[in-house]
């Protein structure tokens, strides 16, 4: 990765919070602490998405993780949905950006697009 960590203001904490834990639990990603009013994801213990209740949420951003499967993208999404997320589009291969891009984009509470991603062929 080539960014140490980013930060996105939320309209609502709690419900963030909820969607972010469960949508991306599937990738192995957890909550790793919260301080100040603010949560940090990440793997191995290290927070590198952190959100927390600003005056104003940042407009809609596109924020895209790193899945090791095929399978780790369909149960993101499948995860994503049940938290409350909307539809962004499906699993599936896009071939536009490469052969092996497989990956599924999710509506999360803030408008934001949150996308699961590997680059990984067949499964």
């Amino acid at each position: 990765m080539i960014i140490d960590h980013i930060g996105l203001a939320v309209s609502d904490y709690e419900r963030s919070r909820q969607f972010f834990i469960q949508a991306l639990a599937p990738l192995g990603i957890e909550l790793v602490m919260e301080v100040e009013g603010w949560a940090g994801l990440g793997r191995g213990g290290k927070p590198e998405l952190w959100f927390g209740t600003h005056t104003a949420p940042q407009h809609p951003m596109h924020i895209a993780f790193v899945a090791q499967s095929r399978e780790q993208v369909r149960a993101f999404y499948s995860a994503a949905l049940a938290a409350g997320g909307k539809d962004n589009g499906p699993p599936g291969v896009r071939e536009i950006y490469h052969p092996n891009y497989y990956a599924a984009f999710v509506i999360g509470p803030d408008g934001h697009n949150i996308e699961a991603v590997s680059h990984s062929a067949g499964e």
